[in-house]
């Protein structure tokens, strides 16, 4: 059989040549419109145009309900849509009545979470509590006030008593003092800046002696202030007269010293007055040592809770003849660089015995005897060592 030719383009559409023989039904042609279609969405403001009469009851014709009207502009007054919008999203505000009282637990919200914030960082977790057995503290877990009697909470270690503060102090097992280079000051008191110039060279001196010792016994060492008083001034212990004293002050402590009568005094009695110069400001840098190591204050605690006149006595004894041996140890591991000989060691031992409280005008028994100045001076000159000087564990015989 004999292939057919192929169609040509076009065969099969609507008048081509292979409709011509077809046996199906054929529509008849819809006639074009007689001009462009017009668009299906509304004017704003007016009404749609007409729809062309060829369009009528199609699927367009249809839509002309749905499109009606406008999208765009204010809703009207009774759009529901409209009126649920802005009962969600526009609310009225709710008026103010002063007769009500914000809540704590909301305050307390407000606040915590504004200094969260602020903070950055924190991780924010907010507790509220709104009763008034609670308290909140925006930076810490919120705690219980006490809401009965006073509450205790335990000490944290143990405080130290004063009699061991000064019975098992750390300085008496520090060792013996080196021996010390030091000579005595060349400036003679026939002024008041010699005399100042005096002591601040023995300063000097005994800050280096004593450093070493204090620091290895763990504490903190420091220099004493030098003040040089005119008589009557006012100083940090009052009104003095005459006097080498140590006042404590918020300043660490100072040596207190006079000059107007060691300027009288030199010219008729220089080795008695040098003996004097340098011995009272050994006592004055003893009792500095005492309040280093903290023994000065506990000395003063076991005076002031003394069970009698007598016992207070005594531990002002106790404390005065420690000072004593301290400035001792001193001189003791100095003794081949500031010599006590001849005529100012005579005069050295002159002094011990007319500093006792025996020798004195008054006999008010709070330094010690004659007999005890001697027992704890050439103790610590002898040994050189400030264990050597513990008078707060000795017998009271030898503290009288």
């Amino acid at each position: 059989m004999a292939d057919k030719p192929v169609p040509k383009p076009g065969h099969f559409l609507p008048g081509g040549e292979g409709e011509q023989g077809s046996t199906e039904t054929q529509r008849p042609p819809v006639a074009p419109p007689a001009g462009p279609l017009a668009a299906p969405t509304p004017r704003l403001g007016g009404e749609a145009p007409p729809i062309p009469p060829q369009l009528q009851g199609t699927r367009i014709d249809s839509r002309r309900a749905t499109l009606s009207g406008s999208r765009l502009g204010p809703p009207t007054a009774d759009d529901r849509a409209a009126a649920a919008y802005r009962e969600v999203f526009h609310p009225q505000p709710i008026p103010f009545d002063p007769t009500k009282r914000r809540s704590k637990g909301l305050v307390a919200l407000i606040v915590v979470a504004a200094l969260l914030f602020v903070g950055g960082g924190v991780t924010f977790a907010v507790k509220v509590f709104s009763s008034d057995t609670f308290s909140v503290n925006p930076m810490v877990t919120p705690s219980v006030k006490p809401t009965g009697g006073p509450t205790t909470t335990e000490p944290v270690g143990k405080g130290t008593p004063d009699a061991d503060i000064v019975g098992k102090n750390a300085i008496y097992t520090a060792g013996a003092m080196p021996v010390v280079k030091c000579k005595e000051p060349a400036f003679r008191p026939t002024s008041m800046e010699n005399v100042r110039s005096y002591y601040e060279a023995l300063t000097a001196c005994m800050d280096k002696a004593w450093e070493p010792i204090v620091t290895k016994a763990g504490f903190e060492f420091r220099s004493p202030r030098l003040i040089i008083y005119n008589e009557g001034d006012e100083t940090a212990c009052g009104v003095q007269k005459d006097l080498a004293l140590y006042c404590q002050d918020d300043q660490g402590g100072s040596a207190t010293m006079p000059w107007q009568k060691i300027v009288e005094d030199y010219p008729k009695h220089k080795a008695e007055t040098r003996a004097e110069m340098a011995q009272s400001f050994a006592f004055v840098y003893g009792v500095h040592v005492q309040n280093l190591t903290g023994m000065a204050d506990a000395a003063d605690n076991l005076a002031d809770t003394a069970a009698n006149k007598a016992g207070q006595f005594e531990q002002q004894r106790r404390a005065a003849l420690q000072a004593y041996c301290f400035g001792a140890v001193f001189f003791g591991a100095a003794k081949n660089s500031f010599p006590l000989r001849g005529e100012l060691l005579n005069q050295w031992n002159g002094l011990i015995q007319r500093r006792g409280d025996d020798k004195t005008k008054d006999k008010t028994p709070d330094h010690g005897s004659s007999k005890s100045l001697d027992l704890w001076m050439n103790q610590g000159f002898a040994t050189t060592n400030p264990g050597s000087c513990n008078t707060f564990v000795a017998a009271s015989a030898k503290v009288s």
